[in-house]
This record gives structure tokens, sequence and C-alpha cells, in this order.
């Protein structure tokens, strides 16, 4: 039994990280013979088994030094295989199942002659030929943008069934023994449920024969392997290692061939196979070898140019802009520089994408503006609006001076009309304010 993955293996035998193999021996035989069950009175008995068990257990990973690398990088998620949920354990074999249907139950009521299927489909499962390749086991590895753009190798621990080299897979103490055939299945491996399907209607459910596993025939307790205990396989650990390539996508796969778990019944063990889950970014966006980030910069610097560095990249370099504005020319809001070659590694290649640089213009503080003195400073400089000239007959007769209040949205507008143009208008502003507020680079 594993101890508890929220218990720290250090804390259980009361040492601190820094402590030698020495110590931790040390520990371990204290922790043992103050917690051993035999020492407590009948009704602790429970709880210091469980303390015991939780002890031998931080003991057997702090005093290896592969396991206690692998705790120390990774806590005890390092020795929980298939935990993301793509194990395929315990799924059943539909080609099992239909021939536990229909090749020994004489076929199901209202089928006619099903049951003469037996031929292409019964028998006991333990006779059956050997599948060509057993089950792979798929799972979720999530990445982050970084890693990806660098590259990874790392490695981790595999607990796994492995064939019983003891009894060659066969459950049996002895090749002279044969198992008997399984009485609640009557040898098919399986059992008929009847499942409710609906009111008054009802389905019969081949579900695998819990005294013979599915295999439709079994030893006896004395008669099975000492090593196994007549399960035909036993747990292997294994240390394995995951290389992810410069470049590598969301979405592909790294096979570790023959990795699962190994079952006497199949040719070959199938494959652990893990699927590449990229994890947002704060700055970057990807888009295939391209990568995109918003620029900030201020509309002094949109006027008149920058050189500065202007964000830092994934594998930690500054990556620094001249812009060198012509006379007339300025930067406007939306505005994209592109950057060759920053983009993310084309695999298995010395070639990289582009980095694309939306540009997004902070405006200065309320205030800036200290008094008359200095907005005519800035007047005097910027271009002078354009006077409308208007077209004869479209003079206005009348001109007003409104007065006005500064307002954050569009939340008001034809609030409480129904109009559906009202709220059209809020989406597209609230969508406006969405664009406007996510991550950007930091200003260096």
């Amino acid at each position: 039994m594993a101890a508890n993955q929220e218990d720290d293996l250090y804390e259980v035998l009361n040492i601190p990280k820094t402590a030698t193999k020495a110590e931790v021996k040390k520990a371990y035989h204290k922790a043992a013979l103050t917690s051993h069950p035999d020492k407590v009175p009948d009704d602790q008995r429970e709880a210091a088994d469980a303390k015991f068990k939780s002890i031998s257990r931080a003991y057997e990973i702090l005093s290896n030094d592969d396991d206690r690398a692998l705790y120390d990088q990774h806590g005890m998620a390092a020795f929980e295989k298939g935990s993301a949920g793509g194990s395929t354990h315990g799924d059943v074999d539909m080609e099992d199942l239909f021939a536990q249907m229909f090749g020994g139950m004489g076929g199901m009521p209202g089928m006619g002659g099903m049951g003469g299927m037996g031929g292409g489909f019964g028998g006991n499962p333990s006779q059956r030929r050997k599948a060509a390749k057993g089950k792979n086991e798929t799972q979720q590895y999530e990445v982050t943008l970084e890693e990806l753009y660098k590259g990874k190798t790392t490695k981790f621990a595999s607990t796994k069934n492995v064939v019983c080299d003891h009894c060659k897979g066969s459950g049996g103490r002895s090749d002279k023994i044969s198992p008997k055939p399984c009485n609640t299945c009557k040898g098919r491996g399986s059992t008929v449920q009847l499942r409710p399907v609906g009111p008054g209607l009802v389905t019969q459910q081949a579900v695998t024969c819990s005294t013979c596993h599915g295999r439709g025939s079994f030893y006896a307790d004395k008669e099975k392997c000492k090593k196994c205990k007549g399960s035909r396989t036993v747990k292997q650990k294994k240390l394995l290692e995951l290389y992810i390539h410069r470049g590598s996508r969301q979405g592909e796969r790294i096979v570790l061939a023959g990795e699962a778990d190994q079952n006497p019944d199949d040719a070959s063990p199938g494959d652990i196979i893990f699927e590449l889950s990229e994890a947002d970014h704060s700055v970057f966006k990807r888009a295939g070898d391209d990568l995109h980030a918003d620029l900030n910069i201020t509309l002094s610097e949109a006027l008149t140019g920058f050189n500065r560095v202007v964000l830092l990249h994934l594998d930690g370099r500054g990556i620094q802009i001249n812009v060198k504005q012509p006379s007339g020319k300025v930067l406007r809001p939306d505005e994209v520089i592109k950057v060759q070659g920053e983009g993310m590694p084309v695999k298995r290649s010395d070639i990289k994408g582009d980095l694309y640089l939306s540009i997004k213009i902070e405006f200065p503080k309320d205030g800036w503006l200290k008094d008359q003195a200095d907005v005519d400073r800035v007047r005097a400089v910027l271009p002078v609006p354009p006077e409308k000239k208007y077209k004869v007959g479209e003079t206005p007769d009348v001109v007003d001076e409104v007065s006005f209040e500064r307002v954050e949205n569009l939340e008001g507008f034809g609030a409480g009309s129904g109009d559906p143009r009202a709220a059209a208008a809020q989406w597209e502003d609230d969508d406006d304010d969405d664009e406007g507020g996510g991550p950007q680079c930091a200003q260096q």
C-alpha cells in the first residue's frame, strides 16, 4: 500500500530533505520500531498498520537514489502511472464479449440461430490464439510553450504488469498441474446479467466472471504460483525517458513502444502513448511555426520611434527592436511588425517561423498636461486638424455648443428599449474591451 499522496515522505520519517542514506535508514528503524502493529493494543492496530505501511513506503523510495530524485522533482505523481486518466487497464475485450455472448450461450432469446455462430466466436477465452499485440495506454502530457521551443527530456518511474517469470504466465505452481474449469461461468469466462433498458424491458448483458476473471478456468489456492499468486503477472518498476523534440506541436504523439502492461494472452505488449497538450502562454500565441504577441508602446514612441528591448523570448533572450521613424511616418494601433526567424523552431531543422508583434499604444494618463502652456506646446508640434469645408447647401443654419459627460462603455445605449441593436452594440463594445485587455509584453 502506498503512502498517502498528501503525505510528505520526509515528514513521515521525521528527517530533513538533506538527510543522508544512513540517516534515512536510522530514522526508518526508529519509526518502524515504535509504530509496528504488534506493539499496540488491538483497537489501535488498524491505524498502526496503515502508519507502518506509510513508513515502509517512505523508506523504500528515499533509500533509493533514483526514486528519491524522482520524488524530489515530481512528488508521488512520479510513481503513479496513468494518473491522467488515459490508461486502458481493466477495459473489456469486445472480441471476448462477442465470444462469450454468442459462442457459449446457445443464442439469446429472440435472436433465432445466433447460437450457431459458436463455431466462429466461441470457446474458452484461455484457449484462444494470442492477440497480435496488447492494448495501448494513451494519456495527455501537458507541456509549456518554453519546453516546446527548447525541447525537453524527462525521466519518470513506470510501474507495470509483466508476465511472471516463475510460472511463465500460467498462474499455476507447476506445469504438471492443470487449471480447473470454472463452474460459475461454465468455462465461458463470463456470466449473463439482465439489465433494464426501459419500463418493462430488459436486455441480456455479458459481464466478466468474477471467479475466474474471464479465463474460463482457475487454480485452487494451494495450486497457484507462489510468486504471482495465480494472477499470472507481477508488478515491475522501470525508469523511462520521454524526449520531446524542439518545435513539437499540440496533439503530437510520443510512443514508448512495448512499455504498456504485459498480458500472457498477448503476443507482445502494447505501447505507452503520450499526447502533447500545449498549455496557454501569458504572452505568446502560436500558430504552426509562427508566434504572435502584443507590443505596448507609448504615444511618444509611436510618433518618434524607439530602440529598446521589447520582450523576453521563450529561451530567455531579450528581443531588441530599433524603429527609426522617417519624416511624417508614425506607428498606428494594431499595425503589425513582423520579425523573421524569431518564431518557433521547425521540428528537426535549423529553420524557425516568424514573430508577429501587434502594436498597442498606451496614451498618457489624465493630468500629464499641467497647464495651458503645456497644451500650447503640444498643439504647436502636432498636426493642425483640417478645417471642415462644407459644400453649397450643407452649411449648418445654427451651431449649438452642447455639454457632455464621459462614460466607460455602451451599457446605457438603448437600455430598456427592447431593440436588439442595443444588445448587439454592447457585445461589440465588450469584444473591443477584451481585445485590449489581454496579456501584453512588459515594457522594458
